[in-house]
Formats: C-alpha cells, sequence, structure tokens
C-alpha cells in the first residue's frame, strides 16, 4: 500500500526558532496569525512510539512550544516564558503520514503569569488538548 504524501498547509513556512530539543524532528514548520503561533509538521517514523503512533512527548513538547510562543508573542516587548504547568488530554491517535498541527487558541496575557489553551489535530481530526501556564520572566533594563 502506497502513503500519500502530505503537503504542508498554504501560509506554513520553515519553523523560525530553532532548539535542542526539537532538532530531531525537524523540519517543523510554522505559521503566524494575529494572536499565535502555530506549530506543524508531518509525522514520521522517527515521531512514533513502538505502536506506530506519534508519542505523546512530542505532542506535550511542540504544544508547549506552541502556546509558549503565543504568550511571547501575544506579550511584546522581549519578555520570555518559563511553563509552570502543562497538562494534555489525548483525544485519538496521530500515525506517521500524518499532518499534525499546534494550534493556540486561547492566550491570557497577564503581569507575572500566562494561559493559554492549545488543539492539536492530525489531518484536521483531534489529537489533544493542551493547557498551560507560564511564568512571565522581563528582562532587566540596562
Amino acid at each position: 500500500m502506497m502513503q500519500e504524501t502530505v503537503t504542508v498547509p498554504p501560509g506554513f513556512q520553515r519553523h523560525f526558532r530553532q532548539s535542542p530539543v526539537t532538532d530531531p524532528w525537524e523540519p517543523l514548520y510554522s505559521r503566524r496569525t494575529e494572536g499565535a503561533v502555530v506549530l506543524g509538521l508531518v509525522a514520521e517514523a522517527a515521531h512514533t512510539n513502538s505502536r506506530g503512533m506519534v508519542h505523546g512527548g512530542l505532542i506535550s513538547a511542540l504544544a508547549d512550544n506552541a502556546m509558549g510562543l503565543s504568550c511571547a508573542q501575544r506579550l511584546g516587548d522581549g519578555a520570555s516564558l518559563v511553563t509552570v504547568n502543562l497538562t494534555l488530554d489525548f483525544l485519538g491517535a496521530a500515525r506517521i503520514g500524518q499532518w499534525l498541527e499546534f494550534d493556540t487558541v486561547f492566550v491570557k496575557p497577564g503581569g507575572t503569569l500566562s494561559f493559554a489553551q492549545a488543539f492539536v489535530t492530525a489531518d484536521g481530526e483531534p489529537c489533544a488538548r493542551a493547557n498551560a501556564v507560564f511564568r512571565i520572566i522581563r528582562k532587566a533594563a540596562a
């Protein structure tokens, strides 16, 4: 059985930010909206567990990444964030060849804490729901 080649949806480009933790998962893609940074990738064998499903750790890490970047974008002015709490509910499986999308749908920025929620889909079908709380770290004035 031949698998279809998944194409990257319009508006996505190679992700603008690299990290040692995400390097093995490249290529990653992103697109910016007014309120969020949406991440995406085509699931490959290297992203899966022994049962051929995309590993929950990858889904958790990329949901955390998407929500953190989305909060930072909303806060602006060089704020950086540290994850204080991250919870995920796995709603379905993602498999090799599917397009995974990590879309932050809610951001509530504050002075000290920022709250976010994201939905993860595999070929448009719900895969996971994530919630996070981030501590805002402002850069000291020089």
